[in-house]
């Protein structure tokens, strides 16, 4: 008499790696998607610094701020480089603001909806400017 002897995985051990991996997928995905949106507020930052600059260059050579990103600063379009953010301004008196709305898949980013840069280079709210 010969013993049958079988080679392979059967369907249960397959099925607890199976398990074994869903949880590991499960658990992973909400960390790298956090990741991705904190990677992407740099985007945005980026750009308020770059309109930042501008705007002070305008100011040492104009007698006021200006309201147009396009008009007067040079910037071809309102949107940060990558697409993630909507900038705009906001002209007061002595001052300025800044800000960057995000927008698309960016948009689920409340904690920092939206980042704003003042004259004096207030970055608000508080810890987006950490990516």
């Amino acid at each position: 008499m010969s013993a049958n002897k079988y080679h392979g995985f059967t369907l249960i051990e397959l099925m607890i790696v199976v398990a074994i991996i869903a949880i590991l997928a499960a658990l992973a995905m909400p960390a790298y998607q956090d990741y991705v949106m904190r990677a992407r507020r740099s985007d945005g930052l980026t750009e308020l610094l770059a309109l930042q600059l501008a705007q002070e260059k305008w100011r040492a050579n104009n007698s006021a701020y200006s309201t147009g990103i396009t008009s007067d600063l040079g910037f071809s379009d309102t949107t940060s480089p990558d697409g993630y953010y909507a900038m705009s301004v906001t002209v007061s008196g002595a001052g300025y603001t800044f800000s960057a709305d995000p927008q698309g898949n960016q948009a689920i980013d409340t904690a920092c909806d939206p980042i704003t840069i003042n004259q004096n280079g207030d970055i608000s709210p508080a810890g987006c400017s950490e990516t």
